[in-house]
């Protein structure tokens, strides 16, 4: 990571960042008065974990969300981004590459849906969970694939496997036919 006199960037910009997050927070912790001895389980910490990496790597890496990252952020067609402007636009850029920095705030808003709307943050906090177990299975997926392939290469002294139409997986992101 960059220091801040390698950007162009200022102390006040991350400041205010920030300041708005520890804000939302102490704003969440006071509306969460009154609703109750314990507004979030135990149990509750996992799914809303799973869902938060799902929320910040939607909202970092993929496409579909990339008109929430153009004003702020530069992609290049190699998939590098990088932060465009100077100031607070950068600063902002900077937090939506970082899928890790934009966890802590996809979590303090997926948290604050479920203290002020837990029956609609329950919905949200499946489908995301859901969309991070799918995510999970289908690199689990691939990489046993590819260790299998590897494996089957080298039965046959490095010559790639044949494989017929009639047994190939097909492409999940095909339309049925």
């Amino acid at each position: 990571m960059d220091s801040v006199s390698e950007t162009p960037t200022t102390l006040a910009d991350y400041g205010l960042l920030s300041g708005t997050y520890g804000s939302l927070l102490t704003a969440l912790m006071f509306a969460s008065r009154g609703r109750g001895e314990e507004p979030l389980r135990d149990i509750e910490i996992l799914p809303i974990g799973v869902a938060t990496f799902a929320l910040s790597k939607l909202l970092t890496k993929e496409k579909i969300e990339t008109w929430v990252r153009e004003p702020f952020v530069e992609e290049q067609p190699d998939g590098e981004r990088t932060p465009k402007g100077k100031g607070l636009r950068y600063a902002v850029g900077e937090l939506l590459t970082c899928s890790r920095c934009m966890g802590a705030w996809s979590g303090l808003g997926i948290t604050a849906l479920r203290v002020m709307r837990p029956r609609e943050a329950r919905i949200l906090t499946t489908v995301l969970a859901a969309s991070a177990v799918n995510d999970f299975m289908q690199t689990g997926f691939s990489l046993a694939a590819s260790h299998t392939n590897l494996a089957e290469q080298a039965e046959d002294g490095g010559n790639p496997p044949v494989v017929s139409s009639a047994t190939a997986m097909p492409d999940s992101s095909a339309a049925p036919a």
